[in-house]
């Protein structure tokens, strides 16, 4: 089988056999699938950090299973490690085994060294969005309190509880009677700020004030809550990561009022920001840490919950999941991490992100249509805009999305409108990988924005 190394398009998208794919898919398949809609390829195989479809086409996957493929697809160690343990045990439900014991010491090792003696872990549904749902039954049996904070742009999950601290409202709007009890703050978003910035307040300042105020004001409406759920970067609201001033601030009012701190490194874990997880880069030590996606190192289905021991107010079975004991996904956790640390994978996260941070800038400089380009480690997003109005332009977004593909590049949308074209390369990507990749951004860019603006020097 020949290695995949290059993208190559040689026919329309969809080609025919993926069509008659998509077309079976489209009558049996449930109307909540959402990629094929605007990636309308069928997968025959993939490799590092390429995709092969059905019909031969060969495109970068900048996608990685939503964030998944820490090391891209198919990694042979990791492969090999799944292979060895299939022979082995692969469901074990919550007893212990010591490949178990084994996932759990290494996890335990790479939480910030004053974290690590202090934290329990929950094996909970192999879904980001069931860690979210324990989390929130733990925090409320733990303080006795229901109301929750979340913040405006949160993205946490599609399941019921998952969703009600999301702050996507079409998503909602279908279902009646979800979780209530949920009060949403401003998120600093300083390309687009929700709060009037005044004598050089940052938009980090001004958000963190309105949630302190809210929380402390005796008629503020909002009772003490039992938990405050916050992502370090809103990775589906836009790339737009929190600033330090903000994030280390919500850390002191929650640690002042006694409410615990959830963090949901569900996307940004596993070195996807150039640490380990994205909350070390601030200084604060959160009470709650949800992990998943890249957990399972090659998109084995996994999710955990850290907390500190004194929220360990669990009743035996008060959350469960049959799912909980996966052992091809610890073998492929250990075996990634392992990876990760011997070939030095986060200095080159930080790296090509540098890089890529670099030639992005450039491309905004010279276009109309971005607005922005933003992002930490190897998790970015150009913010696509109506050059006319400032406006979000997600059709423009979208146009760029369906030209990267037929040259050769998946890429996925966020944010308000969909108007954020999102990279979420593998972490070890090679420089000559994300060099095909940004020239087929580039290309895109500019066969949508028309004629760019003058050559920067």
């Amino acid at each position: 089988m020949s290695e995949l190394s290059h993208p190559r398009v040689t026919g329309s998208i969809p080609g025919p056999r993926s069509r008659v794919l998509l077309e079976r898919q489209a009558e049996r398949e449930s109307n909540a699938r959402t990629y094929p809609r605007r990636l309308p390829i069928a997968i025959g195989r993939a490799q590092g950090s390429y995709i092969e479809d059905v019909d031969g086409n060969v495109f970068i996957d900048f996608l990685t299973g939503a964030g998944v493929l820490a090391l891209g697809h198919n990694h042979p160690e990791v492969v090999e490690a799944v292979e060895r343990q299939l022979r082995i045990l692969c469901h074990g439900l919550d007893f212990p085994t010591e490949l178990k014991d084994e996932f759990v010491s290494l996890q335990l090792s790479l939480l910030p060294e004053g974290m690590r003696n202090e934290m329990k872990i929950q094996f909970c549904g192999p879904a980001g969005a069931n860690a979210v749902d324990a989390a929130l039954k733990l925090c409320k049996t733990a303080t006795g309190r229901g109301e929750v904070a979340a913040f405006h742009g949160a993205f946490h999950g599609s399941t019921h509880s998952a969703m009600a601290v999301t702050g996507l409202v079409s998503q909602k709007a279908p279902v009646a009677n979800y979780m209530h009890g949920v009060h949403f703050f401003p998120y600093p978003y300083p390309y687009r700020s929700a709060l009037p910035l005044t004598n050089g307040t940052s938009a980090g300042e001004a958000c963190l004030h309105y949630f302190e105020s809210v929380l402390t004001d005796p008629n503020g409406g909002v009772p003490l809550p039992a938990a405050v759920i916050m992502e370090i970067v809103q990775a589906e609201g836009g790339v737009v990561p929190g600033p330090t001033d903000f994030v280390r601030g919500v850390r002191r009012v929650t640690e002042e009022l006694d409410v615990p701190l959830i963090v949901d490194e569900i996307q940004t874990g596993c070195g996807r920001t150039g640490t380990w997880y994205a909350f070390e880069q601030h200084g604060i030590i959160p009470d709650v840490i949800l992990a998943s996606k890249a957990l399972g190192g090659i998109g084995m289905p996994i999710a955990v919950v850290f907390y500190n021991k004194k929220l360990d107010t669990w009743a035996p079975g008060a959350h469960t999941a049959t799912f909980r004991g996966n052992h091809l996904a610890f073998a492929a956790g250990i075996a990634a991490a392992k990876i990760i640390e011997r070939d030095r994978i986060l200095e080159n996260v930080s790296e090509q992100s540098a890089y890529a941070l670099g030639r992005l800038g450039k491309l905004e400089q010279s276009c109309d249509c971005i607005g922005e380009v933003r992002g930490v480690g190897l998790m970015l997003g150009v913010e696509i805009i109506d050059h006319a109005t400032g406006l979000q332009d997600g059709e423009r977004a979208l146009a760029i999305q369906r030209g990267a593909l037929e040259r050769g590049l998946i890429v996925e949308l966020g944010g308000r409108d969909d108007c954020v074209v999102r990279f979420l390369p593998p972490l070890n990507v090679t420089r000559e990988t994300l060099d095909q990749a940004l020239d087929i951004l580039e290309e895109s860019v500019v066969s949508v924005a028309g004629a760019p603006r003058l050559a920067v020097v």
